[in-house]
């Protein structure tokens, strides 16, 4: 089993350090977004660089790596106008048992509401930038879809898990909720539904976002970012979940901490996008993005042992 047991790791800020700035230092301007996996005796993190509206927005996914989990040396770095997107959001970066190197990028059709995830695969991760992109979630006229998690089991099985935003409305488009999906190969996807979706009244009512899934014996443990109004859209709070391995995908929250979900201690409190590694000596490391004092967001590590 696991050593991770029923629950996942999370933030507990003291002790944590700053692994990306944001590239600003104004409401606005992130560092975060992180996907993180161990390879070759490291850690190799994907984040998104944002600036404010107006500004430019998502500019770019990076993909770095660090011997220490805590200072990186970026490998590659690919920008909006390679995907001829409004904007970046979460990447999801993925090792296959072949040793190739996957780079899903959910990019943003300008002038809209969409969201699409485009796929970039090399040997190696330098070499991402360069490689031919292909669509594959292509959402449609009535959703957009980003922030992919991905998971591959024993049995050879790809388990995907995306935020699905409704497009009927402008006003509404930032309502989320979380959809499963699987597949032979990482690259075609069958929707299977609803994996997790807000909860009417609490603090997640207004959209879920799933942000890591951890395989432990027979259940899945899934962190996922919550907002209560439109007005926390981009400052979620993190919160967990429980699904059954081998089930059809779908989680059930749990409650974070005896406070609630997990914040920033800086208002208003954003604390989203929780990435867990597994450290090969034990424990785990975790990256996030959170909301600091000036309102910027950067991204943060922290060693949970």
């Amino acid at each position: 089993m696991s050593t991770v047991t029923r629950t996942l790791p999370l933030p507990r800020w003291e002790g944590s350090a700053v692994a990306v700035e944001p590239p600003d230092t104004r409401a606005g301007a992130w560092a975060g977004a992180p996907s993180s996996i161990w390879a070759d005796g490291g850690v190799y993190l994907a984040y998104r660089v944002r600036l404010p509206i107006g500004e430019g927005r998502g500019i770019a996914n990076v993909v770095a790596h660090s011997t220490d989990g805590v200072r990186f040396t970026t490998v590659a770095e690919v920008g909006k106008e390679r995907f001829d997107a409004e904007s970046l959001e979460r990447p999801a970066l993925v090792r296959t048992p072949e040793g190739r190197w996957r780079l899903y990028v959910s990019a943003a059709t300008p002038g809209t509401k969409h969201w699409r995830v485009e796929l970039l695969e090399a040997d190696d991760p330098a070499d991402l930038p360069h490689a031919p992109a292909r669509t594959v979630l292509a959402g449609d006229d009535a959703t957009g879809v980003k922030d992919p998690v991905l998971l591959r089991t024993g049995d050879g099985t790809w388990h995907l898990w995306a935020s699905c935003h409704p497009l009927e409305s402008w006003d509404d488009a930032d309502r989320m909720s979380t959809w499963y999906a699987t597949g032979p190969d990482g690259v075609d996807w069958r929707w299977q539904g609803v994996a997790l979706a807000g909860r009417p009244g609490r603090w997640d009512a207004r959209g879920v976002r799933v942000s890591s899934v951890v395989a432990d014996g027979d259940v899945l443990l899934a962190s996922y970012d919550g907002r209560a109004t439109a007005g926390e859209n981009w400052e979620e709070r993190t919160g967990t979940a429980l699904g059954a391995r081998g089930g059809d995908g779908r989680f059930t929250p749990l409650i974070a901490s005896e406070s609630g979900p997990v914040s920033s201690p800086h208002p208003p409190g954003g604390l989203r996008y929780l990435s867990v590694v597994a450290l090969p000596g034990g424990g785990h490391r975790v990256y996030y993005e959170a909301t600091r004092a000036d309102g910027a967001h950067e991204l943060r590590t922290e060693l949970v042992r």
